[in-house]
């Protein structure tokens, strides 16, 4: 085993994948045999898996996703609810994100809307995206307080640099002049380089009149829905289901 003054050198340069690695025992004894440039390359992936399980278990607490739980894998395909493997596996590669597309989930409440949207996030952190999870009327509220403050500009700034931004429960409210406003300024800075998810109950046929001013809501789903993937949600609640399994 190497001496102390050498673990806390590694230390000081932030190698801790490293001291991880020299001090577990068995992996010392599995390697002792080996050729140096074999113990040294297994050093250093030891390092690049702790950095990236680190970086993960940050990107996941920032998100605050609401269904911390959710991942792809344990999608349960059994339930009749329009979900295609194909697109799924399709939208897991992380291309949508990389080329900064939009997904739209709809369907009727407790259809799974919001849990899929948590899987695909979760998806997302795992493919190194920054991503944050929020209510689309929690979001509204908090930038229209932030015009009362001057703190405005600032936060636009910040979820413009996020990959990828769920919005849950779009239109689930009637939506105020201000609000219109905020969402277009939102959606303006993120179109076409960043990507958002948007969840809803309403279809997306309902969406132009939900937003209530034909210019504003022309402007604004023109950035939301060309070039989107499109998925209807379909079935009875998987709360239902649940309850009766």
């Amino acid at each position: 085993m190497l001496n102390e003054q050498t673990l806390n050198q590694l230390r000081i340069l932030r190698l801790d994948g490293m001291v991880a690695a020299l001090n577990d025992a068995a992996t010392h004894i599995a390697v002792s045999e080996l050729p140096f440039e074999q113990r040294l390359a297994l050093l250093v992936q030891r390092e690049v898996d702790w950095r990236d399980s680190k970086r993960l278990e940050r990107l996941l607490k920032t998100a605050r996703l609401k269904v911390s739980s959710a991942c792809l894998e344990n999608i349960d395909w059994r339930c009749s609810r329009g979900l295609s493997r194909e697109v799924i596996g399709s939208l897991a590669g992380g291309d949508w994100l990389r080329h900064g597309h939009n997904v739209l989930l709809t369907g009727a409440t407790g259809c799974g809307k919001t849990w899929l949207a948590c899987a695909l996030g979760q998806q997302a952190a795992r493919l190194g995206f920054s991503v944050l999870y929020t209510r689309a009327p929690r979001l509204l509220e908090e930038l229209h307080v932030a015009h009362g403050d001057g703190s405005f500009g600032k936060r636009l700034a910040q979820l413009a640099k996020l990959d990828l931004l769920i919005l849950d429960d779009f239109g689930i409210a009637p939506i105020a002049a201000h609000e219109r406003n905020d969402l277009l300024e939102l959606l303006d800075d993120r179109v076409g380089t960043r990507s958002t998810l948007i969840t809803s109950q309403l279809p997306m046929t309902a969406w132009h009149a939900w937003l209530d001013e034909p210019t504003l809501a022309d402007a604004i789903l023109d950035r939301i829905v060309h070039g989107s993937h499109k998925m209807a949600l379909k079935g009875e609640s998987m709360r239902k289901v649940a309850r009766a399994a």
